[in-house]
């Protein structure tokens, strides 16, 4: 099992959620963040004064799949996601040992 974090612009978000449940994808998270990369922020006027915006509002998705699915959702990630416009996100990897289902106590693949 994987668990695939990816960081993508706030209006990308239901476009990237529906293409996913169009693979199969059960369920995710989704949190509100806020931070930069390459973009380093912008500078905003507001009353006549100028102002530096350093953390820019992003979207972070997070969802665990089983081996077989993890390049079918990056590549829905990277396809949806993409904008072609510097600060488009990244996608984080990482191997997840084991899932618990709190409820059932079911774990594994059966948890996801």
């Amino acid at each position: 099992m994987k668990k695939i974090e990816a960081v993508i612009k706030p209006f990308k978000l239901d476009e990237v959620k529906d293409e996913l449940n169009k693979i199969g994808v059960l369920g995710l998270t989704v949190s509100e963040v806020k931070g930069y990369g390459r973009q380093k922020g912008h500078t905003e006027l507001y009353r006549g004064a100028e102002y530096a915006i350093d953390f820019l509002p992003k979207i972070k998705v997070e969802l665990i799949v089983t081996d077989d699915l993890v390049n079918d959702v990056i590549d829905v990630i990277k396809k949806k996601a993409h904008t072609g416009r510097i600060g488009d996100g990244k996608i984080f990897i990482s191997s997840v040992e084991e899932v618990v289902r709190i409820r059932t106590g079911e774990t594994g693949k059966n948890a996801i």
